[in-house]
């Protein structure tokens, strides 16, 4: 009789540790595949906050020139260009036009 009582406790304790540790296995995988999700959710919302500002910089700076610097720009053709080329440290600027 005195093992039975001795016997039921321990066996409950272990049928208890091994439901408790198969519950915070589970609960820890969870969390795991929360966090990861969110890592993924942070990821892409970085690349569309980037998208975003890539694509209405041109706007935005199109603001800039009218509050700012009113018409100080003025727009240029490619072929009326200077060019600036590096060779050996030495800076050479050269106008390339089609017309030459």
């Amino acid at each position: 009789m005195k093992k039975i009582i001795f016997t039921l406790p321990i066996i409950f304790l272990i049928l208890a540790t091994t439901i408790t540790k198969d519950s915070t296995k589970k609960l820890d995988k969870k969390i795991f595949e929360i966090k990861d999700r969110i890592r993924i959710l942070e990821d892409r919302y970085e690349l569309t906050l980037l998208d975003y500002n890539i694509l209405t910089s041109p706007k935005k700076l199109m603001e800039y020139q009218t509050t700012f610097f009113e018409d100080n720009f003025v727009q240029k053709k490619y072929e009326n260009l200077n060019w600036v080329t590096v060779n050996d440290k030495i800076i050479q600027d050269k106008k390339e036009n089609k017309n030459e």
